[in-house]
């Protein structure tokens, strides 16, 4: 039986080199046997800042965007984050995003991409992303993958070009995750 992977690019820049990313980390994923992938971009989804008048752990929500985003998150049984790193962290779009949930999050999986321009390749931001996913009842995935000078990778028509050693680090976040969807969640 293969799992529902929800795949969300965490940039709302329009100009984002992480959508090519997350485009062919989406469809690694479609063609790793164990995921049916669906690719979310939150600049596309476009979630206000957190407005439910209660709290998201009460699951009442009034405001439709919200009950969609529950619902799309809800028919997920995994996840993975493509994330830049801003100035050090990760970015306020996909706090937000997390934020607005609770019960959807609770024992699923999720793997971590990070980029950036830099060297770093956003390691930093997966080291403080870390802890808001283990806190609304994520199961982040061992294995994470940081892709340094993200913008050389990206070709002038938008595609993703990856080089080979990248593809390999992706199948073993694709597999740790999947590892994860296996185990017993702890209770």
């Amino acid at each position: 039986m293969t799992a529902r992977l929800l795949v969300i690019s965490a940039s709302t820049r329009p100009t984002s080199a992480g959508r090519p990313l997350a485009q062919w980390l989406a469809e690694r994923a479609t063609g790793h046997a164990k995921f049916e992938t669906t690719l979310v971009d939150l600049g596309e989804l476009a979630l206000p800042f957190f407005d439910e008048p209660g709290l998201p752990a009460d699951g009442g929500y009034v405001h439709q965007h919200t009950k969609d985003w529950s619902s799309t998150v809800s028919a997920a049984d995994a996840f993975l984050f493509v994330l830049p790193m801003y100035n050090g962290g990760f970015t306020a779009p996909l706090k937000n995003a997390v934020d607005f949930l609770y019960a959807e999050w609770q024992g699923k999986p999720v793997g971590l991409v990070s980029y950036s321009a830099g060297t770093s390749g956003g390691a930093p931001a997966l080291a403080m992303l870390h802890p808001v996913l283990t806190r609304v009842g994520l199961r982040p995935a061992p294995c994470t993958l940081s892709v340094p000078a993200i913008t050389e990778l990206v070709g002038s028509a938008g595609e993703f070009r990856a080089p080979a050693h990248l593809a390999a680090s992706a199948d073993t976040v694709l597999d740790s995750v999947g590892d994860l969807l296996a185990a017993p969640v702890a209770a």
